[in-house]
């Protein structure tokens, strides 16, 4: 501490004479003097003022100087000793104040400029120390604040790589689904024309037939049949070739709907658990589709726990994206190890027996949520069950009530329809069923006898295939429509890709295979009235 600009100065010595003679001469050398006689109150004058320098006799009467100087070097390390004694006149003398701590020592009674000369040395010493400290705070500073740079940018390089990684992860599964949708594509075209026919033929049995066993037989195979039907959907959701028809759905609703259901699917031995959050119901989905797949979800839970356990279905806000709605699927069975995991959502990857098991399941599942604009993820450990969460975009719009009105009537009224289609069964089907209910009805198995037979038919609608080999579709309508602008169209296809669909006819009408006769008429006079 200073007192006007000037340096004080601590002088500690018992005897008058001497600190009187020292107090002088320091003052006459411009240093501020404060005077202690003891050892114990030179100790409480540097712990009340903090002298730069204390001057400091080793005889005291209460306390040595040498205990002193230790004390006060230990607590106050940047306080300079300066010891003074007539008995520094040997070298062991000189070695045991230092040894004490003293920063340097002077014999008394010493010249008036050879103590201010000692002092100022210290001075300089201690303005050196005080630079070195505040260089050393400095840099350890400068390295905290580096260091902690460092650490938030290597933070920042991992929340980065974690993404790619998953970025890569959902590039490689899309790249997957992409080339099943290729396969399964064509696949699904010639199986739901086959399924339109069959469909088509047992809807008109079960109208038609009064006989409870012809009845029992037609159920049986109809629902055979739409089980093939929902077949085909699954592979072409995953493969994100058929376009969802999504809206705004109540998901508790939807999920309570499935109860009774899942109980009959899942079994006695499968405790069925909602907790769904009342305040998050709206999603976009396809309802049916995420039926579907919630239900699929269900049967590997129920598969997982062999003896029984608990499936817990949850509906809450989620806690990673506010524009989404988290629900969640989980199970008290056997877990995935992360290998399982990695490879869970692969189309046909399964871990049953032969024939226990298509593979299709979470497939299908990752699939239709990421079509609707959602996401996936599973967690899961060997022994502690699994979880697996459908991030589904949150709707904003609460999903219609009441009752549906009343469609008008569907039968015809003599309305010539060409009907153009390269499969005979489903031609078939669709051309007796016009003509029953009051079409008149001509039909063509190509493109060119289509365009041939419009010359003489002019039709009030065509009924065309979109997928057809040689001329498509959308290439036969184009032709047509240059000789007849106005000429309403209904496309039928099996091969569902709705994005080649719109992107080559826009919002052209369409019925996709397989569908029943009074889906068929509904869309017929639709297609015709709304025109």
């Amino acid at each position: 501490m200073s007192t006007a600009g000037k340096i004080i100065v601590l002088n500690v010595d018992d005897l008058e004479a001497q600190r009187y003679v020292k107090t002088r001469d320091l003052k006459a050398g411009g240093f501020d003097v404060i005077e202690g006689t003891t050892g114990a109150e030179a100790l409480r004058l540097v712990e009340q003022h903090r002298p730069p320098v204390v001057l400091l006799d080793v005889q005291l009467p209460d306390i040595s100087g040498f205990e002193v100087c230790a004390f006060i070097k230990k607590k106050w390390p940047e306080v300079m000793v300066l010891q003074t004694s007539a008995t520094f006149t040997t070298s062991e003398d000189r070695v045991s104040g230092l040894n004490a701590g003293a920063d340097s020592y002077l014999v008394q009674p010493a010249e008036p400029l050879e103590l201010a000369a000692a002092i100022n040395a210290l001075l300089r010493i201690r303005r050196s120390e005080d630079a070195l400290r505040a260089l050393n705070t400095t840099l350890d500073d400068q390295v905290q604040a580096r260091t902690a740079e460092l650490t938030a940018t290597n933070r920042q390089l991992m929340q980065e790589i974690a993404q790619r990684q998953k970025a890569e992860a959902a590039l490689l599964q899309a790249q997957k689904m992409e080339a099943v949708g290729q396969l399964t594509g064509g696949l699904a075209h010639d199986f739901n024309n086959l399924l339109t026919a069959v469909v088509g033929n047992l809807d008109l049995i079960r109208s038609r037939t009064t006989e409870p066993r012809i009845m029992r037989l037609a159920d049986n195979a109809f629902k055979a049949a739409e089980r093939g039907s929902k077949l085909t959907a699954q592979l072409l959701a995953f493969s994100r070739t058929q376009k969802l028809a999504t809206s705004s759905i109540d998901i508790n609703r939807t999920i309570e709907g499935m109860r009774e259901f899942l109980n009959q699917s899942l079994g006695a031995n499968v405790t069925i658990d909602l907790k769904l959050d009342p305040s998050e119901p709206v999603v976009i989905a396809d309802g049916n589709q995420l039926e579907v797949g919630i239900l699929n979800l269900g049967i590997n839970a129920r598969d997982a726990m062999p003896n029984g356990g608990t499936l817990t279905i949850t509906t809450s806000a989620d806690p990673d994206d506010a524009r989404r709605v988290l629900v969640s699927v989980s199970d008290t069975g056997t877990g995935m190890p992360p290998e399982v995991i990695a490879r869970a959502f692969d189309p046909f990857f399964t871990t049953k027996p032969p024939g226990k098991g298509t593979g299709l399941g979470l497939s299908q599942v990752y699939g239709l949520v990421r079509q609707m604009g959602g996401d996936v993820d599973i967690i899961s450990k060997p022994g502690e069950g699994t979880e697996v969460r459908l991030h589904l975009r949150r709707g904003y719009v609460a999903p219609a009530s009441g009752t549906e009105a009343e469609h008008a009537s569907a039968e015809g009224h003599s309305e010539r329809i060409l009907v153009v289609d390269d499969d005979h069964d489903v031609r078939a089907i669709m051309t007796s069923f016009l003509a029953e209910i009051g079409y008149v009805v001509h039909e063509a198995e190509h493109g060119e006898a289509a365009l041939a037979m419009q010359k003489t038919v002019n039709p009030q609608l065509m009924i065309i295939d979109f997928a057809m080999p040689g001329t498509n579709g959308a290439e036969v309508v184009k032709a047509a429509r240059a000789a007849q602008p106005n000429l309403p169209i209904l496309f039928v296809s099996g091969y569902a890709d709705s994005a080649a669909l719109e992107a080559a006819m826009g919002s052209a009408p369409f019925l996709r295979k397989p569908f029943r006769p009074a889906e068929l008429a509904e869309a017929v006079r639709a297609a015709i009235e709304g025109h």
